[in-house]
């Protein structure tokens, strides 16, 4: 040990940086962090756990701060400049370690919780957007779904508005399944021509407990000025007679928010007794990761900066299975990067070697 010598010193910051950069694993990040107090000094000084995460989830870019609980710069503001500033890259480590870990191995689920509006609905209440928070087309005895207003126009399009079920989540597919009128001739499919996903947060907090609610799905004509949108996918389209429309999105998004918006655009199915085009959708699923309720975010104007915020002490205890899943992957892990430091070892040394020829 006496002739060893840190890798990271004899590199120099550039290389170390560029190495350490490669790393796709948050939890290799940490222990990485944890090697020896020179490493985790690097690794802090350099915001790599927040680099990491920018470069894994770009959409984390709208926090322009992160809070937690017990460790604000307020805190630690008596002391001096450098004091401040290692309270502030230590406070960040901590956060994005933290947020990476859990977008990486929460549990996948639908991250739908609730109904906020639609823009039209054909009869209320018993064909509204609350029908399709339940995965089945029937309830009891009668069939479940969204139905909008008749049309003339094929090209008028519908949107649907969600709550997800935190506000951060993180989605890679969107599930849309439209009505099959199994009671009228022919067994129609009231689908539409294409699907876009927009995400987004309202300008004033909505309080869905109160009569508000009622008056938000009754609504028969739709304002967008209630909120702001600050992602959109492309369009996906729906080919006619399609039972079920299964995006998967090119990459991960992280809703910050907590507010989807489903726009459902053109029609392909008339009703045969008004002649008019009709959307009738089943259910609705965001699949994806919700986030653990030690995490929240503030917005601070409209274009989608916000603060995140960060208390440990709401971290959800795992189950028994969770446990055994993140002992097995952390051996996994652990072998992983165990082999990639024996690789990085072996293109260093070769390296030198050829210099020293």
């Amino acid at each position: 040990m006496d002739g060893s010598r840190d890798f990271i010193q004899w590199l120099g910051q550039d290389m170390a940086l560029k190495i350490l950069l490669c790393l796709e694993d948050p939890s290799d990040l940490v222990r990485t962090s944890a090697v020896s107090r020179s490493w985790r000094h690097f690794v802090i000084a350099n915001g790599l756990c927040k680099k990491l995460c920018l470069r894994k989830f770009p959409e984390a870019s709208s926090f322009a701060r992160v809070i937690e609980s017990k460790n604000t710069v307020e805190t630690v503001a008596s002391g001096t400049d450098d004091s401040v500033e290692r309270a502030y890259l230590e406070r960040e480590h901590r956060v994005y370690a933290s947020l990476s870990r859990d977008l990486t191995i929460s549990k996948i689920e639908n991250c739908i919780s609730d109904a906020i509006c639609a823009s039209s609905t054909d009869n209320y209440p018993e064909e509204s957007i609350t029908n399709t928070l339940d995965p089945s087309d029937r309830v009891g005895h009668r069939a479940s779904y969204w139905s909008s207003k008749g049309e003339r126009n094929p090209s008028a399009p519908e949107t649907l508005i969600y709550k997800l079920a935190s506000q951060l989540c993180l989605i890679t597919e969107l599930h849309v399944h439209p009505f099959q009128a199994y009671f009228q001739f022919g067994f129609p499919i009231y689908s539409a021509k294409a699907v876009r996903f927009q995400i987004g947060h309202p300008k004033v907090p909505l309080d869905l407990e109160s009569d508000e609610r009622d008056e938000l799905l009754e609504v028969q004509h739709f304002s967008d000025d209630e909120f702001v949108w600050t992602y959109s996918s492309q369009n996906f389209q729906w080919f006619r007679g399609e039972s079920l429309a299964n995006v998967k999105l090119p990459e991960p998004v992280l809703c910050i928010g907590g507010i989807l918006k489903v726009e459902l655009l053109g029609r392909v199915q008339t009703q045969e007794m008004d002649g008019q085009y009709y959307i009738c959708i089943t259910n609705v699923q965001a699949i994806g990761r919700t986030l653990s309720p030690a995490f929240d975010v503030e917005m601070i104007d409209e274009w989608g900066k916000c603060t995140l915020k960060y208390d440990p002490e709401r971290m959800c205890d795992p189950s028994p299975a969770e446990i055994l899943e993140a002992e097995s992957s952390s051996r996994s892990h652990i072998h992983r990067f165990s082999e990639s430091i024996r690789t990085w070892e072996q293109i260093i040394l070769n390296t030198f070697r050829e210099l020293d020829r």
